[in-house]
């Protein structure tokens, strides 16, 4: 995915609705808050007073930015009882408001400006987010191949493991152990700057992934420098949107609906040529 096309997903995304406008306010404001960073365009006014339904997505919202490991079945359920058949779609688009200013944020740190910002969106409440997040962006990113598969793996286990994504923890891509990715190697991930089975361009990525996913509004030079070092521009883009893209499980996660499809063990899967989860 070249970079216009990049910037084209993006301001398409931005431009998506869950189909209610003050909902949709309510969340990019309050990502933006939680994050510490500029909100995506609003598509309406801040309302003054919110409804029961607006205050249980406010204190949603706020907890899947924060850390999506915390919200738990009581929240989860409230959210569900209040949003009902429009939950899904409203989770979707609140993983755009919590997601892209993270992209942003990385990319500017990279020097890779910010692509598919635009000073006025045309706000798009026809197309169902669902479809385009799940069935376009997130194949999309996955059909990407300039970082090498292992490097792609190290970074989705990271990732994995800080939104507690049981079915992303239980799943080992095909390629990246073809090439030389192991469970010896995905043990230290957890303690990777201790790591001696990780490289230090793995250590860079994963320092960058922390940033991203705890502190996108102080991503520090030093992270930046060393993903600078070890990856060209094509492939720090491709970082960012893997991380992104990985963290599409918060969606998951957030529902309660991240269940392994194995009880014990690893399960194998590789991601085909139109960027699609084939599982062994």
């Amino acid at each position: 995915m070249g970079r216009s096309a990049v910037a084209d997903r993006l301001s398409g995304m931005v431009a998506l609705s869950c189909g209610d406008d003050r909902a949709d306010t309510l969340m990019r404001l309050i990502c933006a808050r939680t994050l510490a960073l500029p909100p995506l365009p609003l598509p309406g006014e801040v309302p003054t007073e919110n409804t029961e339904a607006e205050s249980v997505l406010v204190a949603f919202a706020e907890q899947f930015s924060i850390d999506v490991t915390g919200i738990g079945d009581n929240q989860r359920t409230r959210f569900l009882q209040a949003w009902g058949a429009d939950a899904f779609r409203t989770v979707v688009a609140l993983y755009i408001a919590d997601f892209v200013p993270r992209v942003w944020a990385g990319c500017e740190a990279l020097g890779l400006g910010m692509p598919g910002r635009t000073a006025e969106v045309q706000f798009d409440r026809q197309t169902d987010p669902i479809d385009f997040v799940l069935n376009g962006f997130v194949p999309e990113v996955a059909r990407q191949r300039d970082l090498d598969a292992v490097t792609t793996e190290v970074v989705r286990l990271r990732g994995a493991a800080a939104h507690n994504c049981r079915l992303c923890q239980s799943l080992r891509e095909r390629h990246a152990l073809a090439a030389g990715g192991s469970e010896y190697v995905y043990g230290q991930i957890g303690d990777f700057e201790r790591a001696d089975g990780l490289s230090d361009a793995h250590k860079a990525a994963l320092r960058y992934v922390d940033a991203l996913i705890w502190s996108p509004a102080q991503i520090g030079d030093d992270v930046a420098a060393g993903v600078r070092k070890h990856f060209s521009q094509k492939q720090a883009l491709e970082l960012t949107l893997d991380v992104m893209r990985n963290g599409a499980n918060k969606i998951l996660v957030s529902l309660g609906s991240d269940a392994a499809r194995v009880t014990e063990g690893t399960e194998l899967y590789e991601i085909d040529e139109a960027g699609q989860t084939v599982f062994a």
